[in-house]
């Protein structure tokens, strides 16, 4: 195995992290990918407090852990969405403040940029000497997904909007994160400025390239979606900060709900797409190492795990063996160069 498998806390942040590392490490994973709610890693604390990193990396020690970046979905989220009500069930009170709109976007700009700095200061505290270039993991909003569907007729003027709003607030942002030398992983994702290749490459258009926007890796919210999950590695090699090992199936549902979801709960057996624990869906995920080996590859495989008709526990022990038994390394050597002669 050529790359280290940890597991993405984000869906675990219902268990303190004391309780957590212990499982994480009996579940078989090298490391964690640190969600930035629940008391996993907390931005605040990371600037403010002098033990605080300490304490964590000790932590991590002790369960024979590592970490190589974090994740701040539920901040990233607000910084160009359009606000509502479902926005204050996923941010701090200190972000959501008095839940006026734009206050919310330039709050949760402000702390995206604090994560950038507490990564920074998280990873230069590594306790060994691995070198890694840290990432920061998350979404961006945007200010355009209702217009996904063309009716009322939409523009391409109106859609430049939103890229441009999106640039407006997120090059700041990444002028901090090359301040520190820490790398942005947008996760391509429907309801972000990016979810799928056409609109990953008028992101990057929108930003001017910058070197310190990219993607995590997921494959399972391109699938469903008909978006060819393999191409995107080789189209963003260069700009694969990170990668999620997530598994979905398509085509199983009734055929009364479309791949919009049909306003249906996930595990609606009428749904026509869903996720699932790893190598229970319909991605091909040695089809995936083999070009994540091509574009040069090496950081973690970051298991996202989500399934709502399996256990967790059961499910992530057994996505760790998965992840496992699918990556392999490069070649180092033509496999017919044993034929030549000398």
């Amino acid at each position: 195995m050529s790359r280290k498998v940890t597991l993405f806390t984000g869906q675990w942040a219902d268990l303190p992290l004391d309780e957590l590392l212990p499982l994480v490490k009996q579940m078989g994973y090298d490391g964690v990918e640190l969600a930035c709610w629940g008391d996993h890693f907390e931005v605040g604390r990371a600037l403010a407090e002098a033990d605080y990193i300490p304490e964590l990396w000790k932590k991590l020690q002790a369960h024979g852990l590592t970490c190589y970046s974090i994740s701040n979905h539920l901040v990233g989220q607000a910084i160009c969405d359009l606000i509502d009500e479902r926005h204050q069930a996923i941010l701090s009170p200190e972000i959501w403040g008095d839940g006026d709109p734009e206050g919310v976007r330039q709050r949760a700009a402000e702390e995206m940029k604090n994560a950038a700095r507490a990564a920074r200061k998280f990873f230069d505290a590594r306790p060994d000497e691995t070198v890694i270039a840290p990432v920061v993991n998350g979404f961006t909003g945007s200010s355009i997904w209702h217009a996904l569907y063309a009716f009322p007729p939409t523009s391409q003027a109106f859609l430049e909007k939103g890229f441009q709003d999106f640039a407006k607030r997120w090059l700041p942002i990444l002028d901090v994160f090359e301040e520190v030398d820490v790398n942005f992983a947008l996760e391509v994702h429907p309801t972000e400025i990016a979810f799928d290749i056409a609109s990953a490459q008028r992101a990057l258009e929108a930003v001017h390239q910058h070197k310190r926007f990219g993607f995590n890796y997921d494959p399972s919210h391109l699938g469903y979606q008909g978006v060819d999950y393999v191409r995107f590695i080789r189209e963003f090699g260069d700009r694969l900060y990170h990668v999620h090992m997530k598994d979905a199936w398509w085509g199983h549902g009734d055929g009364t709900v479309g791949v919009f979801g049909g306003h249906t709960d996930f595990a609606d057996a009428r749904r026509y797409w869903d996720f699932r624990s790893l190598g229970h869906g319909d991605i091909k995920f040695e089809d995936i190492i083999v070009a994540l080996n091509d574009v040069g590859y090496a950081g973690p495989l970051s298991i996202e795990w989500e399934d709502a008709r399996m256990d967790r526990v059961h499910g992530g022990t057994e996505a760790a063996a998965f992840a496992r038994s699918v990556d392999f390394k490069p070649s180092g050597l033509a496999f017919d160069a044993a034929f030549e002669r000398k």
